[in-house]
């Protein structure tokens, strides 16, 4: 005789139901801390060890202009290098970070989906650290010699240290999170979330979307926000690009 299957009642379901949120909430608490911990190490490592070399990269597009960078408050200077030193361990630990995000979501994922994402990790950091390299050593020169000749023969140029620095931050890291849309765009579109019609028909809305962005991000001149708005278009032109690429493979191994 068949054993008779019992329901669960409404208390076990809930009671399960509040093991499960536990158990992902423990574990959205280890990435946070595994995350932060490692921002905390790396910046400490950075400080005492990597600061003075540091600071005198960041600042040589201006030094070797001649251009003079003044401190006008007592902590400006120390103040500055606190939160230069942070944000180069954000970027030095952004692979810990990545991998934490996407051990957390891993679960959830099919077969197919745990692939792509162990593939295209390495993409991530890659283009991140790309997009900071290609912003330093092109677009951010074009813009310090913008303004450094727009400057000339009207004022004595002389920047503040805290203006430098928030503007090399605003203006350089923006472009390593930028670099990161293609691998995303790659990402949807093995999932099926997107494909290069839907992207085509949604340029002009990218568009718009991008000159706020830009606007948002970039410190408060056009200039700022037109080099970078022109680099997130063309990444969008070959997401599309990308996207097509996807579609068309699939269709091959379907055939």
């Amino acid at each position: 005789m068949a054993e008779e299957t019992t329901k669960p009642t409404p208390e076990e379901t809930s009671g399960t139901k509040r093991q499960v949120f536990g158990a992902h909430l423990r574990a959205l608490r280890s990435v946070v801390f595994i995350c932060v911990g490692t921002v905390l190490v790396a910046f400490f490592v950075i400080f005492y060890l990597f600061n003075k070399p540091l600071i005198d990269f960041i600042l040589q597009p201006v030094t070797a202009r001649g251009i003079p960078v003044i401190a006008t408050r007592v902590s400006e200077s120390l103040m500055m290098q606190v939160k230069t030193c942070l944000v180069a361990a954000v970027v030095v630990s952004m692979p810990v970070i990545i991998w934490q995000v996407g051990s957390f979501v891993w679960p959830a994922l099919y077969p197919k989906e745990k692939l792509t994402f162990s593939t295209t990790f390495a993409a991530l950091v890659l283009m991140f650290a790309v997009g900071i390299v290609f912003a330093y050593l092109t677009v951010f020169p074009l813009a310090i010699e913008l303004f450094y000749e727009a400057g000339a023969g009207v004022a004595t140029t002389m920047w503040s240290v805290e203006g430098y620095f928030n503007f090399v931050l605003s203006f350089v890291l923006p472009f390593g999170l930028m670099f990161e849309l293609p691998v995303v765009i790659y990402l949807l579109a093995r999932a099926g979330k997107v494909s290069a019609a839907s992207l085509a028909t949604a340029r002009k809305y990218f568009i718009l979307g991008a000159a706020v962005v830009a606007a948002v991000l970039t410190p408060p001149d056009v200039v700022s926000q037109i080099l970078l708005l022109l680099p997130l278009l063309v990444l969008y032109e070959v997401s599309v690009l990308i996207a097509r690429f996807v579609k068309s493979r699939e269709a091959q191994a379907e055939a």
